[in-house]
């Protein structure tokens, strides 16, 4: 089902062109991933910081119109994944759940919120498979780098402080939670992934079975995360083409607002 997944074919050239991606880089982006990605895989170069850009409060130097260019698209996934239909019917009835362990409590909010790196995010997009009904949620973030890359700790502390433990959703149901770590391409300056698993049963027998692959990535001052998540096993392949192609493109809308300056 995923064999069609690709980046589209003109960021490749533009990427190819800006020496951000050589034709190894082509490779490797033609997605046929393993389950984890173990073995390195092509990586962004550290983008030089300029001293006379003008950076947000944030520290970002993109304007909103760049941030909103640094975006992923439908294109970029290909066929089955096309525009969000709206936030899907499993994050009220899953993810709004609370749980005794503090650590775990703030996985869960962060993930129903959708605030990853720890604050909304200045820029973001949703894309559906209407195939599987799994969607993804891929946003640029609006937080200092230090302000990151605390967040990515925190997150790499999640397989050992929550790898299992039970929540209660609105409705009374008891849910399993299962938390493990979730092998990432190795590009940009830091990056974390996590899986995780969502079991419930209701009072009437009825089974939930949730699954959600969720990224976060720093590229020079700027971040962004994703959550790839549906009722079902979400396929790795479209979490490790968004990692990779989101980097990418960032670095490359980052480079290009630097010449602007």
């Amino acid at each position: 089902m995923y064999d069609g997944i690709r980046p589209h074919g003109r960021l490749l050239t533009c990427l190819i062109g800006a020496g951000l991606l050589g034709v190894g880089g082509c490779a490797a982006l033609t997605l046929k991933q393993p389950e984890t990605a173990p073995q390195p895989l092509p990586t962004i170069d550290r983008p030089s910081r300029d001293a006379h850009a003008p950076a947000r409060p944030d520290g970002s130097t993109l304007s909103d119109g760049q941030a909103q260019s640094a975006l992923l698209t439908q294109s970029d996934l290909g066929a089955p994944w096309a525009a969000t239909r709206g936030a899907a019917t499993w994050r009220d009835g899953l993810l709004k759940a609370s749980t005794s362990t503090g650590d775990c409590q703030k996985l869960l909010d962060a993930l129903y919120s959708d605030q990853l790196l720890g604050a909304p995010a200045r820029a973001a997009v949703g894309l559906d498979d209407a195939d599987t009904d799994a969607q993804l949620r891929y946003q640029i973030g609006a937080r200092r780098p230090s302000d990151v890359d605390a967040a990515l700790a925190w997150l790499r502390t999640m397989p050992a402080r929550c790898a299992r433990f039970t929540a209660t959703t609105q409705q009374d149901t008891q849910e399993d939670v299962r938390v493990t770590e979730l092998p990432l391409p190795e590009v940009g300056d830091a990056r974390q992934g996590l899986h995780i698993t969502l079991d419930a049963t209701t009072s009437d027998d009825e089974e939930s079975h949730l699954t959600l692959d969720i990224a976060a990535v720093r590229v020079g001052d700027d971040a962004f995360a994703l959550t790839n998540g549906g009722l079902a096993d979400v396929p790795n392949d479209a979490t490790q083409a968004a990692v990779q192609v989101g980097a990418l493109r960032l670095a490359q809308v980052r480079k290009e607002g630097r010449a602007e300056v």
